[in-house]
């Protein structure tokens, strides 16, 4: 009778991880960030069906990188979750920390337990509901369920340090939309490249949209937006 093959539990582990993060790498990044009105987002994505960035609730937001079929999953998991939490409770329940938390969990257990992990990182991003108190809070959660609370912006997916050298010299906070899009267009594309609209997909959380605080930014609105900084 043959023995089985042994591999310790931590080469296990960072195997797991290693492949997660490679899958993770092929990825296009994208960056969210706290400006005057809340939370911008933008996403290095040519498709224009299949979205990175979405709504959960009211001022809630959610955006993914990575493997595009396993992140939409988890967002469909963290509608679910705040549509019952908000029915069952009151709308006020439903917060992006709890969220994260879902989804901590949710991507520990795979992470642990599954044979494959989730090729994914997501953020949970959400504005207060009062418009003179912004109080933006983001939450980035990777594919082990490890959660980490970003303050001012976060940056998911390929090639995560050489945008963040780029962009972070240049950030300051309460930016205006059409300083906080340009510094974030300029620092996902680099020095050697252009990216076009039809290249990003670029959506707000911001205090001026009301109760739905979320709003994609396409078309017309976002040709005026990078022009003015071209």
């Amino acid at each position: 009778m043959s023995m089985p093959f042994y591999v310790s539990p931590e080469q296990m582990m960072e195997d797991r991880a290693d492949y997660a993060r490679k899958g993770i790498a092929r990825g296009k990044a994208l960056i969210a960030l706290s400006f005057k009105q809340g939370i911008l987002i933008v996403a290095e994505n040519p498709s224009n069906t299949l979205h990175k960035v979405s709504e959960i609730y009211d001022r809630i937001a959610f955006a993914g990188v990575g493997k595009y079929n396993e992140f939409d999953q988890l967002r469909i998991a963290g509608v679910r979750h705040a549509d019952l939490k908000g029915y069952s409770f009151s709308r006020e329940d439903v917060g992006a920390r709890n969220l994260a938390n879902e989804y901590a969990q949710m991507l520990g257990q795979i992470f642990t337990h599954e044979m494959k992990p989730m090729e994914v990182e997501i953020l949970v991003a959400e504005i207060s509901q009062e418009s003179d108190d912004i109080q933006p809070q983001m939450f980035h959660i990777f594919y082990d369920g490890t959660v980490k609370d970003e303050t001012d912006y976060a940056v998911l997916g390929g090639e995560t340090e050489t945008i963040i050298d780029r962009f972070s010299p240049n950030y300051k906070k309460n930016l205006t939309l059409t300083k906080a899009l340009a510094i974030a267009v300029n620092s996902l594309a680099g020095d050697d490249r252009e990216l076009i609209p039809d290249d990003l997909e670029v959506a707000e959380l911001s205090v001026r949209n009301g109760r739905r605080a979320f709003r994609r930014i396409a078309g017309d609105e976002l040709d005026k937006l990078l022009s003015k900084n071209s």
